[in-house]
């Protein structure tokens, strides 16, 4: 009898400890993909010049990115979008500090690298932009063609 308990109660835990997992994993991939989400829209709005707009749905992807970020610092994407919404939102230095902090991460990561790019053009610093231009080429990937052709206006 003793052990059918034992059994039965290491059953119980082990489902609990699997429950536990998963939910923590899927509330991190539901913090990025809620962000994920806040930024295309902030996309759209500033296209129909509506900044304001923009601005508050940014910050809000960041604050919900910071919570993704506690909850997991080596994953890129994260970092490359906390990186996105501060740039987006006037915050340049912090911003790059992310983008560098995930291309650590993932030194070929094709929306960094785009964005870091993008940020150094903002900041006048092209030779740099041209470095990141570099990685990106051979891609085949808009990040490419787009960074290229805000170089080349510059």
């Amino acid at each position: 009898m003793n052990k059918i308990i034992l059994i039965v109660s290491l059953m119980l835990l082990t489902t609990n400890c699997f429950a536990a997992g998963s939910s923590d994993n899927g509330n991190k991939t539901s913090l990025y993909k809620a962000a994920e989400k806040l930024v295309l829209r902030a996309k759209k709005f500033e296209k129909k010049d509506k900044t304001e707009k923009a601005l508050k749905l940014y910050s809000k992807a960041y604050d919900k990115l910071i919570k993704a970020y506690d909850k997991d610092k080596e994953n890129p994407d994260i970092l490359n979008y906390l990186g996105y919404t501060l740039r987006k939102t006037g915050n340049l230095e912090k911003a790059e500090n992310y983008y560098l902090e995930g291309l650590e991460l993932d030194a070929g990561h094709l929306g960094i690298n785009e964005y870091l790019g993008e940020l150094y053009v903002q900041t006048g610093r092209i030779e740099l932009a041209k470095k990141r231009l570099a990685v990106l080429k051979g891609c085949n990937c808009e990040e490419y063609e787009e960074l290229k052709e805000l170089i080349d206006k510059n």
